[in-house]
């Protein structure tokens, strides 16, 4: 008997084919059969999916729940959105390798990201003990990136050089170590401290051997303003010297620069391409990117950690030469761009006595006080001991709509879960996709949007038997009513859920019934293996 029957369910099968009306069984966590006349007493269970999608389980490949999935285990902010997988260790910033020295630095760095948790077990250390704590009980599945930023500061800190012959065998080690331990590839963030003090050859060797072991490469490129098409040529041409396949992760062109100019990318992308080259991307469907306000400064402030930084905040010396950099000759923290403080709206805070700086624009808080914007900046990041998060309003739309047409597209949240008033794309991004761009917009058609968030990522993870509706395949599957999916989450409310999500199944459990969360902990760390990625 099987244990669950979706009744009567209009199946997109993640292939980007054509939909189809049938019957799909669930038995033991796998899809059991997908037929046009299942019996109802051959099932436990009956879903009357009559006029419902159902859908493989999204998969979202830019994810920053690092630590909000082992905090909120049940996770709403995935299981309402129809995610059963997420990429974590993005940006090349997260916990997995780290030391007893490095850790608290990494902890302090990204806790506009992740938080920074009290009375919480940091036991791990290695990416398979970090792997392992997954396993203990999440909502959904995970996979990991080794982020190179982190490897680096084990290495060698946070020093602005190029490693040494043995620093730089270091770091081969440790990725090898993750690569082996089940990460699925390697992040970088090149526009982060340490990542950005890293140059091109140090990123190549480091991809022959995230390539040797199967994996690819996720870079948070250099510039996604005033040099985004040389930042996107680099790293294409890492890919093609370490023969080590390339996803772009937040694949934006931003800034007035850049408006209208997508084609130009996707020339480069489509270039490599034909070469042979292997590449994918995801974006977000918003215009407001989202980080910490300390990514905006030069990256010579940065170096050394956050108690160099701050020290740097304080010397008038220094604090003269930021300013010029941010004001007058464009901060490589910032693209490349003069910041336009107008852009910089700030949305949490760590010190909750600055709670009143949330909602506001750094322009908005320089007028009430009669100071600059550059003025405004320096105090909060000291006060808030570089915790600040900022949505950073620099998207263009006709670029937006243009990238994610693209062949090589798929889809990534970009999320930040903690903060007063975080980014809506946390909750909102794939029910964006599904009702805002596919239906409203057509933009896709509803099977190439699902194609984006299901078959097309699980090819570049190299999923096992996931992304697709097949018989075989683990059950991690969605069903939600095409005419009334939307996302409602909203930039000054943006925990709300998503309407039009029926249910959830992450390896055969529910964990989203009737559009209400359940509770269940089916999720796995999927690991990569010889033949691909699984939990088995």
């Amino acid at each position: 008997m099987a244990e669950l029957v979706f009744r009567g369910a209009t199946v997109i099968d993640g292939t980007g084919a054509d939909r189809c009306r049938a019957d799909v069984a669930v038995t033991n966590g796998v899809i059991a059969a997908v037929d046009t006349s299942l019996k109802s007493a051959d099932a436990a269970r009956v879903v009357d999916a009559d006029g419902l999608v159902l859908a493989p389980g999204f998969i979202d490949m830019h994810a920053h729940s690092d630590l909000r999935t082992l905090v909120e285990r049940d996770h709403p902010s995935r299981v309402t959105q129809g995610v059963t997988c997420e990429v974590l260790g993005q940006d090349g910033l997260s916990y997995a390798p780290v030391d007893d020295t490095t850790l608290p630095a990494l902890r302090r760095q990204i806790a506009g990201w992740n938080g920074d948790p009290e009375d919480f077990d940091w036991s791990w250390r290695t990416v398979g003990e970090y792997l392992d704590r997954l396993d203990q009980g999440i909502a959904v599945n995970a996979c990991y990136l080794v982020p190179h930023g982190s490897v680096r500061m084990l290495a060698m800190g946070w020093e602005n050089r190029e490693p040494t012959r043995a620093e730089l065998k270091r770091m081969r080690e440790l990725v090898a170590q993750g690569m082996r331990e089940g990460a699925v590839g390697l992040s970088s963030g090149l526009s982060y401290t340490p990542g950005m003090y890293a140059g091109t050859d140090e990123l190549i060797e480091l991809c022959e051997v995230v390539a040797a072991h199967g994996g690819y490469h996720s870079p948070h490129q250099r510039s996604y303003g005033a040099g985004a098409l040389g930042g996107y040529a680099e790293m294409i041409e890492i890919s093609r010297r370490s023969g080590c396949p390339l996803h772009l992760a937040h694949a934006t062109m931003n800034f007035g620069v850049n408006a209208g100019r997508a084609a130009e990318f996707l020339e480069l992308i489509d270039a490599a391409l034909t070469e042979g080259c292997d590449i994918s991307l995801d974006t977000y469907p918003y215009l407001p990117g989202s980080t910490t306000l300390a990514a905006l400064l030069p990256s010579w402030s940065a170096e050394g950690g956050p108690d160099a930084t701050l020290a740097r905040l304080a010397d008038p010396v220094s604090r003269e030469r930021i300013r010029r950099d941010v004001e007058e000759r464009g901060s490589d923290g910032n693209h490349g761009m003069v910041v336009d403080w107008r852009t910089i709206q700030i949305s949490g805070v760590r010190d909750t006595a600055l709670s009143g700086v949330v909602g506001q624009n750094v322009a908005e808080l320089a007028a009430a006080r009669a100071v600059t914007g550059t003025e405004v900046f320096f105090d909060l990041l000291a006060a808030d001991r570089l915790g600040t998060t900022i949505l950073h309003h620099v998207g263009n739309e006709e670029n937006v709509r243009a990238i994610m047409r693209h062949r090589a597209h798929t889809a990534g949240s970009d999320g930040l879960l903690v903060g007063a008033r975080p980014h809506p794309r946390a909750w909102g991004t794939f029910p964006r996709y599904l009702g805002h761009y596919s239906r409203d917009l057509g933009v896709l058609t509803l099977e190439e949007t699902v194609a984006r968030m299901t078959g097309r990522p699980a090819r570049r993870l190299r999923l096992d038997r996931r992304g697709l509706i097949r018989v075989g395949h683990h059950a991690d599957l969605v069903l939600f009513d095409p005419r009334t999916v939307r996302d409602t989450a909203t930039f000054e409310q943006p925990r709300l859920a998503a309407e039009g999500m029926v249910e959830v199944l992450v390896n055969g459990v529910s964990v989203l019934t009737d559009g209400k969360p359940t509770g269940a902990l089916p999720g796995r760390a999927l690991r990569r293996t010889e033949q691909g990625v699984s939990a088995l």
